[in-house]
């Protein structure tokens, strides 16, 4: 097998990677009648941006692993990055299971840390190989640390749960 075979595998999976987070995510999120009742904090986005953001960031993401797994030199470190990303990808649709399926916004706080740990970790590991990856994730984890606050604004309007 040639080296061209295997970067069509890793974009084909960073594009799978893509698709199934996205479509996924789409499933798990219900803007039904619990969620339009819940009290939001006053500087919530309005809900028709979530979808261009979260879009975007993971537009961002998935070219992030194909760089940086380009830019890994070790088939150690590039089995450790695609790991941390499907553990992200795991993380973000936990997230949305938990708030909008389970309508648990308080687990989903609590979750929530994890998904953001999991970017973070992403932005540490590929820092000494491809800072470029590491700065194209850097939307991400801003994008969470906000809806780690927003979440936690819906739990304290809102609880107990």
């Amino acid at each position: 097998m040639n080296i061209s075979f295997y970067r069509k595998g890793h974009i084909l999976a960073a594009g799978a990677w893509l698709l199934v987070v996205i479509f996924f995510g789409k499933l798990l999120t219900d803007l039904g009648p619990w969620y339009f009742n819940l009290q939001q904090p006053s500087w919530k986005p309005p809900d028709w941006s979530f979808g261009i953001i979260w879009t975007t960031i993971f537009l961002f993401a998935t070219f992030a692993w194909i760089v940086g797994w380009d830019k890994a030199t070790l088939k150690k470190q590039k089995l450790i990055f695609s790991i941390l990303f499907l553990c992200n990808g795991f993380l973000n649709l936990l997230w949305s299971y938990l708030y909008f399926k389970l309508q648990r916004p308080d687990w989903a706080l609590y979750e929530a840390l994890f998904l953001w740990a999991s970017v973070l970790a992403i932005i540490i590991f590929s820092w000494n190989f491809s800072k470029q990856t590491s700065l194209l994730m850097v939307p991400y984890v801003i994008w969470v640390s906000l809806a780690i606050l927003l979440n936690i604004g819906t739990v304290t309007l809102n609880g107990p749960f």
